[in-house]
């Protein structure tokens, strides 16, 4: 795990502060960046993003899917769970946080879009921490590379539908073409260019050169792209985080209670069907940890960058490496539910 990696929450921190920091005493920065909009889509936050999601595409080898019948029970795991299982659970729990528990402490209006911002998290799957959090708990590499595949080809047809579904349940207005519009932005495009990326190079340079050297020059990339996307939406929330900071608070404990429920639903799904550890924590991982970049893309370009399913979206981001170290102790330490033969081999 990188030292960027290892301290996300910190850096996430950081950039609240700065980001606040620059709303308050450079207010024409964010006023002249909201300038630039097309179709309700901020154009200096989808760059930004871009910078995000392409390297995590290019690390998609979708010729894995070509392996899935070897070993279905995981990918069935992983795929209800993903898809039939947490989007819908997020939108409950957010509901009766934010309409119910939390109800005197949070205007409807905002509630609204709190809930939105759960939704987008809790329909977005992780598709590149998830190789970290596999790493961590000694994972089965390929296979995770497998379950990662199948899930975004399944975002390019489900994400759209079940958000406007779960959002018109909720009573939140959802105009369909910009979020079409998001998902072709944030994910048929990036996908689409990282495969024709990663056939180029690997067939010009090998897949050694593609895994070792090519993909490493993206690293820092990504970093800068993250980190200043958040420096720009928190420039944008800087009024409604110093007029409701509690609510930062509020907006995680929907958020911290479905990542945990989503990880042992998997987690323990897998453990009843009696599948190996390597495949159990993976498929566990994955559903736990969010899409996040996809998350506030989207969250950004249907409500705007002030709004509080924007916040939401990155408050998912600031609680999710602790939280996840945490699910990978848990999964490290109960390998022994897993029958013996199966196992990875012990720390040494």
């Amino acid at each position: 795990m990188s030292f960027f990696e290892k301290y996300l929450t910190l850096w996430v921190s950081l950039c609240i502060i700065v980001g606040i920091a620059v709303g308050q005493w450079f207010p024409t920065i964010p006023q002249t960046l909201s300038r630039f909009e097309y179709a309700n889509v901020s154009i200096p936050v989808a760059l930004l993003i871009w910078l995000m999601i392409y390297p995590m595409m290019l690390k998609v080898d979708f010729q894995s899917v070509r392996n899935v019948g070897r070993r279905p029970r995981g990918i069935v795991v992983t795929c209800v769970t993903n898809w039939l299982v947490k989007p819908f659970t997020m939108f409950a729990i957010a509901y009766a946080f934010f309409f119910g528990v939390f109800k005197a402490l949070i205007p409807p209006a905002l509630a609204e879009e709190y809930l939105a911002g759960a939704v987008l998290l809790g329909a977005a799957p992780c598709t590149a921490m998830v190789f970290v959090w596999s790493y961590l708990t000694r994972g089965d590499a390929a296979y995770t590379l497998v379950q990662v595949a199948v899930n975004d080809l399944i975002i390019l047809v489900a994400f759209a539908p079940i958000v406007a579904f779960l959002l018109g349940v909720g009573g939140v207005p959802i105009p369909w073409d910009t979020l079409l519009l998001s998902v072709v932005l944030f994910v048929v495009i990036p996908l689409a260019a990282g495969i024709i990326t990663r056939r180029a190079v690997v067939h010009s340079k090998g897949i050694a050169y593609f895994n070792e050297i090519f993909l490493r020059k993206f690293d820092h990339i990504t970093v800068v792209g993250l980190l200043l996307t958040l420096v720009i939406l928190f420039s944008f929330q800087g009024q409604t985080i110093l007029g409701n900071p509690l609510h930062i608070l509020l907006i995680a404990v929907p958020l911290v209670l479905q990542t945990v429920l989503i990880f042992f639903v998997a987690y323990g799904w897998a453990k009843a069907w009696r599948l190996p550890h390597e495949v159990a924590a993976p498929a566990g991982m994955i559903g736990a940890s969010n899409f996040f970049e996809l998350a506030v893309a989207v969250a950004v370009s249907l409500f705007g960058l002030q709004s509080g399913a924007a916040l939401a979206t990155v408050v998912g981001v600031l609680v999710e490496v602790p939280v996840m170290l945490m699910l990978v102790r848990i999964a490290n330490r109960t390998r022994n539910w897993f029958p013996a033969s199966q196992q990875p081999p012990a720390a040494s």
